[in-house]
């Protein structure tokens, strides 16, 4: 169960790059009134501890009515995190499409996806009802995972690269792995002197750590490992648009 999240992360992100992604089901009452007890019934109880019979029942339906619509649990649940992940998507794209700079887009969007996980009533039961299902994905089985939205947020860039909106030498691989990882580490653990729930705060932090200039990845430490050979320290450099950062990368090549 706990691999099953990846590939439907997967094909929420890749739907999202979509401009009409269309859910499927979506003109069955019947099939929106399972997901929505099965979430419920998730949320309260876990996923592990809920039989198809106590989804019936929360639904109000037949177990055979369940069954006609989902093959079994596992069907089941795939749907219901599909529709989750793709609500999650396009409330991130709807933030995003109403910006007009690329440096308002990257900090709404950090905002958006930052509050619409913390909002997410399934998540949050899940994390309190069934630990061990979720909590991996976001901790010790969380590459994958930090790697698909990784890639999602780097295509996001590149398009705004080809655009014209943001400068060629920036390494959007870089820049979309420090988004997720900001995202992620404040969803996980929301400890902070900033105030989570305060969008106001949350967009503030981001504009001064993300978006008030296009940022541009640079070495900012060069050192020798324990076989004498260099390795590279990356860092976003304050210095966006001028020739330190770039002295600094041509300097690595050269050793």
């Amino acid at each position: 169960m706990s691999a099953m999240p990846v590939p439907l992360l997967r094909r929420a992100l890749q739907e999202a790059a979509m401009l009409d992604p269309a859910p499927a089901g979506g003109d069955d009452p019947v099939r929106e009134r399972i997901l929505t007890a099965a979430a419920e019934q998730f949320r309260l109880v876990g996923i592990r501890r809920s039989s198809m019979d106590d989804v019936a029942r929360r639904a109000g339906v037949s177990r055979i009515t369940v069954y006609r619509r989902f093959a079994g649990k596992t069907a089941l649940v795939e749907q219901l995190l599909l529709g989750e992940l793709r609500a999650y998507v396009a409330r991130f794209r709807a933030a995003v499409a109403a910006q007009t700079t690329a440096a308002d887009r990257l900090v709404e969007g950090f905002v958006a996806a930052l509050q619409a996980a913390r909002d997410n009533r399934l998540v949050g039961g899940l994390l309190a009802a069934d630990p061990d299902v979720l909590v991996p994905l976001l901790t010790t089985e969380g590459g994958a995972v930090l790697g698909a939205v990784r890639e999602f947020l780097a295509d996001r860039l590149r398009e705004e690269q080809a655009a014209g909106d943001i400068p060629a030498s920036v390494d959007t691989r870089m820049v979309a792995e420090v988004v997720a990882r900001l995202a992620l580490s404040f969803f996980v653990t929301p400890d902070s002197h900033l105030d989570l729930d305060d969008p106001g705060q949350v967009r503030a932090f981001a504009r001064r750590t993300l978006g008030s200039r296009p940022p541009k990845w640079c070495m900012t430490r060069i050192f020798r490992d324990e076989r004498g050979g260099h390795r590279r320290s990356f860092g976003l450099s304050e210095d966006h648009e001028g020739e330190t950062c770039d002295g600094r990368n041509r300097e690595f090549e050269r050793r």
